[in-house]
């Protein structure tokens, strides 16, 4: 797992500074800017929950929904030869390129880790 927090199903970055000696982050995934600091693992862990349920408590006074919205859709850069592969495996298949690349990226998530759901 690479610097990231999670509570209630949301993210969180982590960071540190050396310079100020603070632990620092936002909540990824949402459309604002969030953010919480703390000067121990401790202290990063409450402020991330503090910053989460704050939100929370935010959206729901507004009738916001808290999540990002996604649109399904997204570019992928690969190699020339890697797109040959792709492209003759969908037409032996009989099926489309975004069907395949659907298909590895589920693969993916679900032999990983309950946390992508």
């Amino acid at each position: 797992m690479k610097d990231t927090i999670e509570y209630k199903g949301f993210l969180g970055s982590l960071h540190f500074d050396s310079d100020d000696e603070i632990f620092f982050g936002k909540i990824e995934g949402i459309e604002d800017l969030v953010s919480f600091e703390g000067k121990s693992v401790s202290e990063i862990k409450t402020a991330f929950k503090a910053a989460v349920e704050d939100y929370l408590d935010l959206c729901k006074k507004s009738k916001k929904n808290p999540e990002k919205s996604f649109k399904g859709s997204f570019n992928v850069r690969i190699t020339t030869e890697l797109h040959r592969k792709i492209y003759r495996k969908s037409l032996i298949e009989g099926v489309s390129l975004n069907q395949i690349v659907q298909r590895a990226i589920e693969k993916e998530i679900d032999s990983r880790s309950p946390h992508f759901s």
